[in-house]
């Protein structure tokens, strides 16, 4: 069925609201979901919203702690989410970063102690509204063997870019650095579909179509070693540099109980001006170069921004009854 982004937004507030969560708290978490709906990416919204409410009753989240925002340096912003939701502590912390990258011409955001954050283009574009580059990463429960290897020990460990532009951003990507994002295997499980080769693992390290058996084993990297070091690089710093677990020390995301996910969130604000005007300069070099290719195109150059999305019937049904 079809419902607007807006209905969406405001019945995910009232299910996280029935379920514990304060106000502001489920107002920041619910503008994540209606914004990753809106802009297709449903792996991060709606589909998520029943773990946060069963969570939220758990306890495995708390949904009315108020973040704490420090600056250990100059250009250093860090953020306790203090096992609360991401998007609050981002939040709390985006403004004092944004005045420390245009004080300083760069500056880092780091946030800890939070849940998952879900889709981190919804932040970084938030710092590229504000005419910065943002450029963010986190880490996730294990599920990524080492290439070779049979254990699964980073996450998907996505790292994410927008790049301001008028009116739109002039790139934006958001992606995860194993082959695919977990989303996609348990979809393809219940679903009762196979996946391509190269997404995944068996327990025995042998790659395997079936999910099931993806989920005993483990994803593998995007690109073999190149993408293994992109996620090792994305681990060191969402979990070293703000005082997060480390992706063996999580359980399922999505599990209703248990320990608070404890995840880091590290973002990097840089303005693009700081070295005077070459940015824009060569940004619309690159630019036009793929442009004049057919078919070629920027990351985020086609994005689509919805008001109106598809909806499953039995999706919106569960969303309903999370709501009362």
């Amino acid at each position: 069925m079809k419902i607007t982004v807006q209905e969406i937004e405001e019945t995910s507030k009232s299910a996280m609201r029935a379920h514990g969560a304060a106000h502001w708290q489920a107002s920041e978490v619910a503008r994540a979901v209606a914004r990753a709906e809106a802009t297709g990416n449903i792996i991060c919204g709606l589909y998520y919203l029943e773990s946060y409410c069963t969570q939220l009753h758990s306890g495995r989240v708390n949904g009315t702690v108020e973040p704490e925002v420090s600056s250990p340096k100059p250009g250093s912003i860090y953020v306790d989410a203090k096992f609360g939701f991401a998007q609050p502590a981002f939040a709390r912390g985006l403004s004092p970063a944004i005045e420390a990258a245009k004080t300083n011409g760069i500056a880092s955001l780091a946030v800890g102690h939070a849940h998952t954050c879900t889709s981190l283009g919804f932040f970084t574009e938030q710092i590229a509204a504000a005419g910065l580059i943002g450029i963010g990463m986190t880490n996730a429960s294990a599920i990524v063997v080492p290439p070779g290897g049979t254990q699964p020990t980073i996450g998907t460990n996505p790292i994410a870019c927008t790049v301001p532009g008028t009116p739109d951003p002039a790139m934006h990507f958001d992606f995860s650095t194993s082959a695919v994002a977990l989303g996609k295997i348990t979809m393809a499980k219940a679903a009762g579909e196979s996946i391509p080769l190269g997404w995944a693992v068996d327990a025995a390290g042998q790659p395997t179509t079936d999910p099931a058996e993806a989920l005993k084993g483990g994803l593998v990297s995007t690109g073999e070693y190149k993408g293994w070091g992109l996620g090792l690089m994305v681990e060191l710093l969402a979990a070293g540099m703000t005082g997060g677990v480390t992706s063996q020390n999580v359980k399922g995301l999505k599990l209703p109980d248990g320990a608070p996910h404890d995840l880091g969130q590290f973002y990097i604000l840089i303005d693009p001006a700081t070295h005077g005007a070459a940015f824009a300069d060569r940004l619309a070099e690159v630019a036009a170069a793929v442009s004049a290719q057919d078919g070629a195109r920027i990351p985020g150059a086609q994005r689509r921004v919805m008001t109106e999305v598809d909806v499953p019937d039995a999706l919106w049904t569960r969303v309903l009854e999370l709501a009362g």
